[in-house]
């Protein structure tokens, strides 16, 4: 078993994921009005927890690098620190890398998804901090053995899955997405090479989407021009799979 997963996104018309890239609101449309949806939409879908790649976890948490000893070698098994009832901050950052100082990022536990491969060191300091760990296979990428543990282990039942564009395609291609939620804000960036929504780094000839279709069942438009949408993702009928 694991968690029903969520992607929500906002993205601009051309699906480009970098607000500040956007062009302005019309004449009369409130910015802060435009930026208030994600939030609300994200607190109505009810999920235990919300989960980010390495680099946008690093933007998001801003801790700082530091020496923190290993006194002893740890075994490669999950922790749970002291959760105190709070949501969770997931993040699928196989190498180690993100740095938090404390045991919560905007006020919910972290919970860093890692590679067998971490140091020891940088597991110590994740236990100074009071944050939680997981491991997702040797390398970090098997995320459906992570997610089968945040099911399991944290008690989680819907988590939200909010990008960067390669943690969405690395989940896209493993067909753990359960549902799509596309907040389409009004507005263009227009820059080639800018990061869109999906993207997986796989060869010219891979489809990580295959096999997978969306089914349409919910547009709103919203306050100040965005658009709503969701889709639930389903075995195509092709494939001959079931989810």
């Amino acid at each position: 078993m694991r968690p029903k997963i969520i992607c929500h996104m906002v993205t601009s018309i051309d699906g480009r994921l970098h607000p500040s890239r956007f062009t302005a609101p019309a004449l009369g449309v409130d910015s802060a009005v435009l930026r208030r949806h994600y939030d609300r939409v994200a607190d109505s879908f009810k999920a235990e927890g919300w989960m980010v790649g390495r680099t946008t976890m690093q933007e998001i948490a801003k801790g700082a690098a530091r020496s923190v000893a290993a006194t002893a070698s740890f075994p490669r098994e999950t922790y749970v620190a002291d959760r105190r009832g709070r949501n969770l901050a997931v993040a699928i950052d196989p190498h180690g890398k993100v740095h938090y100082g404390k045991d919560n990022v905007l006020g919910d536990h972290v919970v860093a998804v890692l590679g067998e491969n971490v140091p020891d060191t940088y597991l110590a300091e994740l236990r100074e901090d009071g944050a939680s760990y997981l491991f997702a296979g040797p390398d970090g990428r098997d995320m459906a053995k992570a997610m089968q543990t945040l099911h399991g282990t944290f008690d989680v039942k819907t988590l939200l899955l909010e990008g960067g564009a390669a943690t969405n395609g690395l989940f896209l291609n493993q067909r753990l997405i359960d549902e799509i939620s596309v907040l389409i804000h009004p507005a263009i960036d227009g820059v080639a090479g800018v990061q869109t929504i999906f993207e997986y780094a796989g060869s010219a000839n891979e489809k990580p989407g295959d096999g997978q279709s969306l089914r349409h069942f919910a547009t709103e438009t919203l306050e100040g021009g965005m658009v709503w949408l969701r889709y639930g993702v389903e075995a195509s009928p092709a494939s001959g799979r079931t989810r």
